[in-house]
């Protein structure tokens, strides 16, 4: 007897969030073609947030803006925070998810491991030990922010480890390659999966 499919229910959303230091606008579609429209005034966030969506299979739109006289920091921690938000509405309850993702991805000398859970508590444990505290004009503790921000809102379990790298650029990208490919794993449909994967009937 075949297995059955579960049912593709509609994994978008669209959310804003508007503060006195940032408005942020995110449209996601977890089972997209990997097509992003982005407009963040950080140009580096730009190129990461496209890694996420090519390497993740996601459609995705932002436009944010922020308080970048002051300096990037607001901007991308609440771009962080708004992709959570898009990212627990899409996903809904959870059912038939495979749950769990993982992804080793390399650049040139770079190396980075993402593990994954879509365990319903937000934890981050990160270690990147950026070679300089810059890539271009781009502050690379940002990039815990980002994370940060995206684990509170999302509620998952999150580890990110650079192993190697000699190049921040290089660094961060494998990073948010690794994510990209470790979130696609996670939002999977398993055909073998009946319910909410979780002893606990729920996530």
């Amino acid at each position: 007897m075949p297995l059955r499919r579960p049912k593709i229910m509609s994994r978008q959303a669209q959310v804003t969030r508007n503060t006195n230091e940032t408005q942020i606008s995110v449209s996601l579609d977890l089972d997209g073609s990997g097509k992003s429209k982005l407009s963040t005034g950080v140009g580096f966030l730009d190129h990461m947030l496209d890694q996420i969506a090519r390497h993740g299979v996601f459609d995705l739109e932002i436009t944010a803006k922020g308080d970048l006289h002051i300096d990037a920091h607001h901007t991308v921690e609440d771009v962080g925070i708004t992709l959570g938000q898009a990212f627990a509405k899409a996903i809904g309850d959870k059912a038939g998810v495979r749950r769990y993702g993982h992804a080793y991805v390399p650049l040139d000398e770079a190396l980075s491991r993402v593990v994954v859970d879509l365990s319903g508590r937000p934890g981050l444990d990160m270690k990147i030990d950026f070679v300089r505290a810059r890539i271009g004009e781009f502050d690379v503790d940002l990039t815990r922010e980002f994370f940060q921000g995206f684990v509170n809102h999302a509620l998952v379990t999150l580890h990110i480890d650079n192993l190697k790298g000699d190049n921040a650029h290089h660094q961060a990208e494998t990073a948010f390659k690794a994510f990209g490919r470790a979130l696609r794993m996670a939002v999977e449909l398993d055909p073998r999966t009946q319910g909410v994967p979780s002893t606990k009937g729920s996530l």
